[in-house]
């Protein structure tokens, strides 16, 4: 069986598996993927390989006992074998209270995730999309490290009560690291597109040189409270740690930022500066995403704050049930809106600052504040009066999300960018901050 099946052989095969099914309800989940890969460092290749994963799971119940099986063999026999083995466990499981029963037929958005440009991204065109990236680190005599990613991909679902859901995609990555000879320069970039047409190893090879050239040399700044620029990719990984939190549960739980003392949560309450609007849209061009969540229910649009204000957190069709609320599914995707300044315009407005390209190793400290710790890395500048005069040595930072859009200057153009943590993409804009606290200095380069 190939990996990749169109919508019309992907739904043949899970009626056939539907069919096989005596349980009291059956749920299956099928999968595949092609990916291929390039890495080098050093100025040169080191791997470059192709894997192709085919993937069936299959969910038996018997009243509230559950029970699944996987498989990545769709003969005949294999799929008789799948459904038998998770009905087996089904009936020696124990009950599993938040069971929820399936849900029916559902109708869901159109998303459009795949682009032919990308599934036809071949190991010739790795190749020489990584060749031009290296053939600038050579001319500038600089030594590189990268990593290229393309996946063409689809999964799907069907219930025995008539759901079925099908989502084709693909994605492209690319991240690079550059350093000067010496050692004391560093520079990084990272980008993720859906479409392989949009990606340019070459432009976003020069932003890497320039960051290390220009981190050559840095000069050790005070502790302490700063105004800073984050990039995107500097900003995603902190507004990460906010998203992750936007659980129903969690916060009446009180396990979360969302979280109030007395079993409320901070829904309604303005959290932000009223320029942070947050939503998520599986329709979205620049993130599309699939439109339906793992359980089936439906993915659209929705503001999870807006113009600083809660409006939404998520609920699971069990939590919802516990509330007396309406299911809502976590995103797929999250868009933070951003405004009209270019990184530029937001340099040349700033009196005295830091410029942030990249945080990592990126921790928590207190979960109810979201107050996390991390460090700067591969380019890190000190701005006066609307110019970088100079790097600095990185820092060690203690901030939180929530304290820093309140501490919020300005904003600039929402783009799409990849977290170095998760490595999941996100749409997040560039960040000026007032009294970013940076606790310690670091040698990391």
């Amino acid at each position: 069986m190939k990996a990749l099946l169109n919508e019309f052989e992907a739904k043949a095969l899970l009626e056939k598996v539907i069919r096989l099914s005596k349980a009291e309800e059956c749920t299956a989940f099928l999968s595949g993927e092609i990916k291929g890969n390039i890495r080098y460092a050093r100025n040169e290749v080191s791997t470059s390989g192709s894997i192709t994963n085919q993937n069936l799971l299959v969910q038996a119940a018997f009243g509230k006992k559950v029970g699944t099986a996987t498989i990545d063999e769709f003969d005949e026999a294999s799929l008789e074998r799948v459904v038998r083995r998770a009905e087996e466990l089904a009936r020696l499981a124990p009950e599993n209270p938040e069971y929820m029963p399936n849900l029916g037929p559902q109708q869901y958005l159109e998303s459009k995730g795949y682009f032919e440009s990308t599934a036809a991204f071949d190991a010739d065109k790795r190749a020489e999309a990584v060749a031009k990236s290296l053939a600038i680190a050579d001319q500038d005599g600089l030594t590189s490290a990268g990593f290229l990613e393309n996946q063409t991909a689809f999964s799907a679902m069907m219930n025995s009560k008539g759901l079925f859901a099908y989502y084709p995609s693909t994605l492209i990555n690319f991240s690079l690291t550059v350093r000067t000879s010496d050692g004391t320069g560093s520079g990084y970039v990272i980008r993720g597109y859906n479409d392989a047409s949009k990606l340019d190893t070459e432009a976003l090879t020069q932003i890497a040189v320039a960051k290390a050239k220009g981190s050559v040399n840095a000069k050790a700044l005070e502790p302490g409270k700063y105004t800073v620029i984050l990039e995107p990719t500097a900003a995603a990984v902190l507004m990460e740690s906010l998203y992750g939190d936007l659980d129903a549960r969690s916060a009446d739980e009180g396990r979360s930022a969302f979280s109030l003392p007395g079993g409320k949560t901070r829904l309604g309450e303005k959290i932000v500066d009223e320029r942070v609007t947050i939503y998520s849209d599986p329709t979205n061009p620049d993130l599309p995403s699939p439109a339906w969540s793992g359980d089936g229910l439906p993915q659209y649009k929705v503001y999870w704050i807006e113009k600083g204000v809660v409006k939404n957190l998520a609920y699971s069709q069990y939590w919802a049930q516990q509330k007396g609320k309406s299911p809502l599914p976590y995103p797929n995707n999250l868009i933070m809106e951003g405004g009209t300044e270019s990184l530029e315009d937001m340099i040349k407005g700033t009196k005295k600052g830091i410029l942030v390209t990249k945080l990592w190793y990126i921790r928590p400290v207190d979960p109810q504040s979201l107050l996390m710790t991390g460090l700067t890395r591969d380019g890190t500048f000190y701005i006066e009066d609307g110019k970088i005069k100079f790097p600095v040595k990185n820092f060690r930072f203690n901030e939180s999300p929530i304290i820093m859009l309140n501490n919020l200057e300005s904003l600039g153009k929402s783009e799409r960018v990849v977290s170095t943590e998760s490595d999941q993409s996100y749409m997040v804009p560039a960040m000026k901050i007032r009294e970013f606290t940076f606790s310690s200095l670091s040698d990391a380069v």
